[in-house]
């Protein structure tokens, strides 16, 4: 194999472009023959039908080029992370947490599976197998099963095997383990302090479990971990110790090493970059996921091919990792033909959504004994909702239109919508407090309220109001720890519809809330907590 075709196998390119390939990336494409493209939902996707054109576009592109079949990759997770915006809204992972159901996170890993391919996406960035042990994880949160490693490694080991079912690889996410932190490696390096021992009984638990079910990929994580690298650790992309000894060593994992974006802050930027890179291909990662900045691009492959003629970079490394990119490009061009895109958002997929959010819906409190609501015709429900928001860079809420009161009003027809700011002002709340007083019963949605002081404040003062009020935690459930007199709290995990719609069903008592804490809310509940309706 030539060192410039063995370079090129450990790129990923990423570039702006929704109609059809930029200038910029075809000419990537010739330079630098890498073996994929990453598609982001802000620079490339607008519909199906659009994403199904332009993955045609690209796989023509490399044809041409006299490439092999590109990798083409997303981060369709479900729940907080959709590439695919028009796609199946399911509910997330720890909306399967809280079912419990190994057989719903399968199915679920089925419907990504499936309508990714239909769109001519062949690998899948998901499932995040982290464990959210600290409620103050910034970048984890929803995205993660739960808190009990075990459960987390089943679940994920079930959804990798639904997404691959489907033609598609799947991607376990972010070793060694992203969900104790307390910092967002997009902004800078998180530390996970913990001792080895401690990493093999909880971290890495979901990774045997994802790699012996079959996973084709697994994600690094730009974290330190001090107890395999000493104080001074480099993010565990850029540590052999992590990657070569513990993943292929220890683990056993002889997949395809993918990093996580290399435009994320924990990385050295600008001319460091293509160093960095370096140390990332040295460290063991196969492919590099690359920024969509042409520079960065020119930087990393340069940095890679003088690294590869001066002996920086192993000959036999080189072609060892080329060989396990090009083994997955074969496992996928064996898979039978796409479906066509009548398969997004049908009946039997909606039915798959429908069923997780109901059986999520978790009732951790009803101490008023308020639920089922009970209203009469002409009486009024005030809803006031945060305007959903990207919290990190790893989040498409912004693109959701919350949907509670709608829900609602399939059941009551008097129901008016206060949209709020997610961290709304004084005056808003004042504003808030004199208009609400003159309803029959408040139902707040909540946005890791925990976390915004706000958001908490506004519950606190409507629970002083004469009011009934109903809390539904939107997102993560901690939020009740900042309020924890409120007598009536539901969990939903999601903002997706499906969700809302399940527990407009709970509140009027049409629907039984069957779901559990997967992770305890400090203080108050344990995990695995449900009043079970």
């Amino acid at each position: 194999m030539e060192i410039a075709e063995a370079v090129g196998q450990r790129l990923l390119l990423a570039f702006h472009g929704k109609e059809s390939p930029s200038t910029e990336i075809e000419r990537a494409i010739r330079d630098f023959q890498p073996a994929g493209i990453s598609l982001f939902r802000s620079l490339n996707i607008d519909s199906p039908a659009q994403l199904r054109d332009l993955t045609g576009s690209l796989q023509r592109l490399a044809r041409d080029s006299g490439l092999s079949p590109l990798l083409i990759a997303t981060d369709q997770e479900g729940g907080q992370l959709m590439a695919v915006g028009a796609g199946t809204p399911l509910p997330g992972n720890m909306a399967l947490g809280a079912t419990g159901s190994e057989s719903l996170a399968r199915r679920a890993g089925e419907v990504l599976g499936c309508e990714l391919a239909a769109m001519g996406v062949n690998v899948d960035y998901a499932p995040c197998v982290d464990v959210n042990i600290n409620p103050h994880n910034p970048v984890v949160g929803v995205r993660s099963f739960g808190e009990d490693p075990a459960e987390v490694a089943i679940l994920g080991a079930a959804m990798v095997e639904g997404i691959q079912s489907q033609g598609v690889a799947a991607t376990a996410k972010h070793f060694p383990g992203h969900g104790d932190t307390a910092s967002d490696s997009h902004h800078g390096l998180p530390f996970v302090p913990h001792s080895l021992e401690r990493l093999r009984a909880l971290e890495f638990v979901p990774y045997r479990s994802s790699i012996k079910a079959g996973t084709k990929l697994v994600m690094t994580a730009h974290l330190a971990l001090p107890a395999l690298d000493g104080p001074s650790a480099p993010p565990a992309t850029l540590s052999p110790r992590v990657l070569k000894g513990v993943l292929r060593s220890e683990l056993g994992f002889n997949g395809v090493i993918v990093t996580d974006a290399l435009d994320m802050h924990a990385i050295r930027q600008g001319e460091a970059l293509g160093g960095e890179a370096v140390k990332a291909a040295a460290a063991g990662a196969d492919l590099l996921l690359v920024t969509a900045n042409p520079r960065d691009q020119q930087r990393i492959h340069s940095a890679l091919m003088n690294a590869a003629e001066g002996g920086g970079l192993d000959r036999s490394d080189l072609v060892a990792s080329a060989a396990r990119v090009l083994a997955l490009k074969g496992w996928l061009a064996r898979q039978p033909p796409a479906p066509d895109l009548g398969v997004i958002g049908s009946a039997r997929h909606m039915e798959v959504a429908r069923e997780i959010a109901e059986r999520s819906i978790t009732l951790v409190r009803n101490r008023a004994n308020l639920l089922p609501l009970r209203l009469a015709p002409d009486q009024r429900i005030a809803v006031v909702v945060p305007k959903p928001l990207d919290l990190t860079p790893a989040d498409t809420s912004s693109y959701v239109s919350l949907q509670l009161a709608g829900s609602l009003r399939q059941y009551h027809p008097r129901v008016d919508e206060f949209l709020i700011p997610y961290a709304p002002s004084d005056a808003e709340i004042r504003e808030l407090l004199q208009v609400l007083p003159g309803y029959d019963l408040i139902v707040v949605g909540t946005l890791n309220a925990f976390e915004q002081e706000d958001q908490a404040a506004l519950v606190r003062e409507l629970h002083m109001t004469q009011v009934p009020v109903a809390v539904v935690a939107l997102r993560l459930p901690y939020d009740l720890a900042s309020f924890p007199e409120v007598r009536t709290y539901l969990c939903t995990y999601s903002l997706m519809e499906p969700s809302m719609r399940a527990v407009a069903g709970v509140l009027f008592g049409h629907l039984r809330p069957a779901g559990r804490l997967p992770v305890g809310i400090p203080g108050l509940h344990e995990a695995g907590f449900s009043m079970q309706g």
